[in-house]
């Protein structure tokens, strides 16, 4: 084989190589942005950068994925969500009692299921994973929470923090013998 033959050969095999990295890295931008929804665009923006942005997504799938999750148990979802109805009537004569009591009955919700809490932001991440249409409303509820021990709330706040709070309640206690696959959509809209 001639010089120029051989070096036409490795362009195209070059060639080839760029353009398949470049369709993977393309579908896999496109498979986060599917599965993570909302999220994805906030982790790039809070990022400023794709690459870091998917790959600190790539991580947390990882993280996620060693994770022993498990749906709960008909007699723990029936005991939470009986509390949870009383966290709804309690915030009635005493909203901040509420959120506080609905963000520790999340918290203990995420534990019986197999999440890691111990650390909020790392929590959330988690809970980002399979969750991403509602761990923002989640944050949200979370950060009205810390701010209601402050007593800097208003009451359309609090309600929409409990409102917020419901919504990632719903999610996790839902039985997943009822679960239908919903695209992000349908999951966005049926929590509006």
């Amino acid at each position: 084989m001639q010089t120029t033959t051989l070096i036409i050969i490795g362009l195209v095999v070059v060639a080839v190589l760029v353009i398949g990295f470049l369709v993977y890295r393309r579908q896999s931008s496109a498979r986060l942005k599917s599965n993570f929804g909302p999220e994805y665009d906030r982790v790039v923006e809070e990022i400023g950068a794709k690459s870091k942005a998917e790959a600190q997504l790539h991580d947390r799938e990882k993280r996620v994925k060693k994770f022993d999750l498990k749906p709960l148990t008909p007699t723990d979802r029936e005991r939470f969500t009986e509390r949870w109805r009383h966290v709804q009537a309690q915030f009635v004569d005493d909203p901040g009692r509420a959120l506080a009591d609905a963000d520790t009955l999340l918290g203990e919700v995420m534990s019986v299921r197999g999440y890691p809490v111990a650390d909020f932001d790392q929590q959330s991440a988690d809970l980002s994973v399979d969750h991403p249409v509602v761990v923002q409303s989640y944050r949200d509820a979370h950060a009205m929470a810390v701010r209601e021990s402050g007593g800097d709330v208003g009451t359309e706040d609090r309600r929409g923090a409990m409102l917020n709070y419901r919504r990632l309640f719903d999610e996790l206690v839902a039985d997943p013998a009822s679960d239908q696959p919903r695209t992000e959509k349908e999951k966005a809209e049926a929590h509006e």
